[in-house]
Order: structure tokens, then sequence, then C-alpha cells
């Protein structure tokens, strides 16, 4: 599976659209009670009011449940910055 977070763009063809933490967390769950990782996630950073995806990646730090590759597509700088510096630390590092 592949995992596009984002509130406002869509996913491409071929990728499972959340728009928010809460339903990528449950979709990442699900994944686990399947023990099917996904093969990538990608992540906006804002979601939202007052929504981000930093919850999606502490779940996946707290379960050590990491894709295979992350992408961040994100345009803000400083949430881009902080989910690049989780995911190099605990997770497979950002693929470029």
């Amino acid at each position: 599976m592949r995992l596009w977070i984002d509130d406002v763009r869509e996913a491409p063809s071929g990728w499972v659209w959340r728009t928010n933490s809460r339903t990528a967390i449950l979709t990442l769950e699900w994944c686990k009670l399947l023990n099917e990782r996904p093969e990538v996630v990608s992540f906006d950073h804002d979601l939202g009011l007052d929504d981000t995806t930093r919850p999606v990646v502490l779940w996946m730090c707290e379960n050590d449940w990491w894709p295979e590759k992350c992408y961040i597509h994100s345009a803000n700088p400083v949430g881009r910055e902080w989910l690049s510096g989780m995911i190099d630390r605990y997770g497979p590092g950002v693929s470029r």
C-alpha cells in the first residue's frame, strides 16, 4: 500500500488518500493488525485547523512501524524539517 496524507492535494493514482492524522493512524493500525507494512508513506505537514502529520510520525515511532520509504511533500519549511528529523532519526530516513 502507498499512503498519501494530505488534506488538500489529491493522492496520485494507486495511492490510499487520508486527509487527517486520525484516519491515517487508523489505516496504519489496520496494516499492523494484518502485519502488512505500507510500501511508502508521503506526508504533508499541515492538515487543516490544528491537525498535522506529527501524531502519525509519533505513532510510527512508538510502534516501530515504518514503511520501506517515506516522502515529504509539504510546503511548510518548519514542518518539513520536523518530519525529516524524526523520520531520519527513528525511521528509514526520508527518500529523495
